[in-house]
Order: C-alpha cells, then structure tokens, then sequence
C-alpha cells in the first residue's frame, strides 16, 4: 500500500494548517474545551462553526449541489488529521453534519433536502440524535418509543436517553416504533422531530467530568407532520443504518492521531515522574507498559488504514469498525488508568488545586474515557458483531 500523497493533497494539508495556525486560540490547544463552561461553550462553537465554514472545511465531502465542497474522501481525512493535530474542536453541529446531512442527502425527498441541508452547513439549526432508550442502548431494534399515525401527523410517545446537545438543539432525528406487531427490526420509522415541538422535554444529565453535553427526553404526545418522515414508513431501520455507518466515516484515523498525542504526553508525564529516586521512565516494568502502548496504537493505525482502503474503494466500514471501535476505546482506558498510577496519591487531585498535575487534566480525561466503552455500541455488543459477523460463530439465545 502507498501511503504518500499527492503534491495536491499536501497542498490542501498545508492550507488546513494555515488555517488552523491562525484561527486555533492557543489556550484550546493546551487544554481543549474543559475550561468552558457549557454557554461560553456553545457560543465559542457557534463562531468556531462559522469559521470552518466560511473557510469552507464544512461539509466537504458533501454533494456541491447540496452545499458540499464535493472534496474526496482524502481530503476529509486529512482534514480530521489536522483538526486532531491541533486539538481542535469540531464545529457546534457534529450530529448535523456527520449523520443527518448524509443521510439526507440519500433518503430525504428533495424538499427535505432543500429545507434542512443548508441551515445544517452554516448551523443555523442544530441537530440532535432521538435514537437510545433506557432499555435498548446498543441493542437499538428493543426500541419501545411509539409513533402513531393519526391522518397527516404521528402522535409519538416515549423516552430517549444519551441525546447528545439535545438541550440546545432545534432538530432531532428520532426513531420510533410505528408498527408494534412486526418483527423487531421491521416496523421502525425515522422521524425528523423540531425540538420546539409542545410535548419534547429535554433533561440535561451531569456527567462524571462535571459536564452535561447529553440529556434524557421525555415525548408526551408529541405531533410530528407526516412530511417529517425520512425514508418509507417502517423502514426506519434501513435509513438508520446510513446514520450509524456515517458515524464512523473517515474519523477513525484521526482518533488514532489523537491517542498518538497522548501517548506522548503520558510518556512526558512517566519522565517528569519520580519513582524508585529516580525518573519512572527508567522503571523497566514503567516502560514495558509504555511499548506495550506504543505497539497497541500501530496495531490500531494499520488496522485504520486498512478500512480506510475499503472506502475508498466504494465500500462501507462493515464489522471491522467493531473491531476498532473495540480496540479503541479500550486502548484510551488503559492510558488513561495508567496515567493515574504513575501519578500515584497525586491522582487524587483536581482541577484548581494547587498540586494537582495540569491543573487535574489527567483526571478528566480518565473521567471522560470511562464512556468510550458504552457509546456507539458497548464492548459486550461489539464482541457479539465480531463473533457473528467475522468468526461466524452460532447466535446464543
């Protein structure tokens, strides 16, 4: 495999920098969005979003009749590097963009698509994903929310959970069940539900780092018109699948430009720790655990390639994203449990007290990892897909 570029692809590369040189705040590259607060947080995105798409990094690989860049799929990768790079946050519409947009662009009726897709690119409406259930989580077809059709509107009833920026969000995209006797798969429909509707009712929930990015959401018989159906009534199902194929895409290889990031601050922090009378970095069991690290992220690079060769060649990310969902996600623990051994009683202190280490990042971002294990499919979930899909293994029921 040839993993240069072309002089063209290392020119865009170098106009992404540029950008991101003279538009990224410095204080955002040393400690990202932590320290602030969630309404100086939705507002320095907003403009962030603005930004990006004024530089036109926003929906790049978009259709240019729909507003897009029409940009390859390489260029969007080296995009999500350099964004990765520099820490930079993505823009205030993730849910819009990455999910709603393209699954649009291949379900929606062309009046769908030329209402929301615009106001998706420049966040003028942001969106928000009505998918989880207390009860079907990342077993997603157990959804128990009812959507009945009543003439020209759904009445809708029930309760979604982990709704990412549900709070301030004026769009959702909701599946619900709108025929109770098909099998479990079949009898789904994809709804676009306006937030503002009377009935929806958002709940911020306080997360382990202190913030609330996600809600519970309460819908009492919500009335959603007719025309908000995305896709053939009860065949929800089949539209989702374009929304939760599009939520791995090409950012795996910048997830991987992130954890190589790091690791290399976890071996500063091995370095400018001291053990045994001297640097932990010299500790051979210390830096056993770091090559084993080390040699874990290379797993995950070559693995990231290979299913960036796939896309590229016309496929879509199958039962291999489960893998690297899975190795991923467990990965990022293991660097973040190991960053709190290394600094020993110090790992009890947080942010504002003055000898916590980086002001208490470590701690957060090791708070923060203990979701990466349950979002878009917990490990149990993922371990049944490579069982089934890749080994072939028999379905235990």
């Amino acid at each position: 495999m040839d993993f240069s570029f072309t002089p063209e692809e290392e020119r865009f590369r170098q106009r992404v920098r540029a950008f991101l040189q003279a538009n990224m705040p410095q204080r955002l590259r040393q400690e990202g969005m932590r320290q602030l607060g969630d309404t100086p947080r939705t507002e320095f995105l907003r403009d962030w979003h603005r930004r990006l798409y004024e530089a036109g990094f926003i929906g790049m690989a978009w259709p240019r009749e729909y507003g897009g860049q029409g940009a390859s799929q390489v260029e969007q990768a080296i995009f999500n590097e350099e964004m990765a790079r520099f820490r930079a946050p993505s823009p205030l519409n993730p849910v819009g963009m990455n999910l709603v947009g393209p699954t649009l662009i291949m379900h929606g009726t062309e009046a769908q698509k030329k209402r929301f897709l615009s106001k998706i690119l420049t966040a003028e409406e942001i969106w928000c994903q009505l998918f989880s259930e207390p009860n079907a989580g990342s077993d997603l077809a157990s959804l128990r929310t009812r959507a009945e059709l009543r003439g020209d509107e759904f009445i809708v009833n029930g309760q979604k959970v982990w709704s990412s920026f549900a709070h301030y969000a004026d769009w959702g995209i909701l599946l619900a069940r709108t025929d109770p006797d098909a099998p479990k798969h079949r009898g789904i429909s994809y709804l676009l539900v306006d937030m503002k509707t009377p009935g929806v009712n958002p709940r911020p929930l306080r997360q382990m780092p202190g913030s609330m990015e996600f809600c519970e959401v309460f819908l009492d018989n919500v009335r959603i018109p007719r025309q908000n159906l995305l896709g053939p009534i009860n065949e929800g199902w089949r539209v989702a699948t374009t929304t939760l194929t599009n939520e791995r895409g090409t950012t795996t290889l910048a997830v991987m430009l992130r954890f190589q990031r790091t690791l290399d601050e976890l071996v500063e922090l091995a370095r400018a720790t001291r053990r045994a009378g001297g640097p932990a970095v010299e500790d051979p069991i210390v830096r056993d655990r770091l090559a084993q690290l080390y040699i874990d992220l290379q797993e995950m690079k070559y693995s990231s390639y290979r299913a960036f060769s796939k896309i590229l060649k016309g496929g879509t990310p199958g039962a291999e994203g489960s893998i690297l969902k899975l190795h991923w996600s467990e990965f990022n623990q293991r660097m973040q449990e190991f960053a709190m051994e290394l600094q020993g009683p110090a790992s009890q202190l947080v942010r504002e007290s003055p000898y916590a280490i980086r002001d208490g990042l470590w701690q957060y971002t090791f708070l923060w990892s203990r979701s990466d294990t349950i979002y878009a499919g917990t490990s149990e979930i993922q371990r049944n897909i490579i069982a089934q899909r890749v080994l072939g293994l028999p379905r235990i029921n």
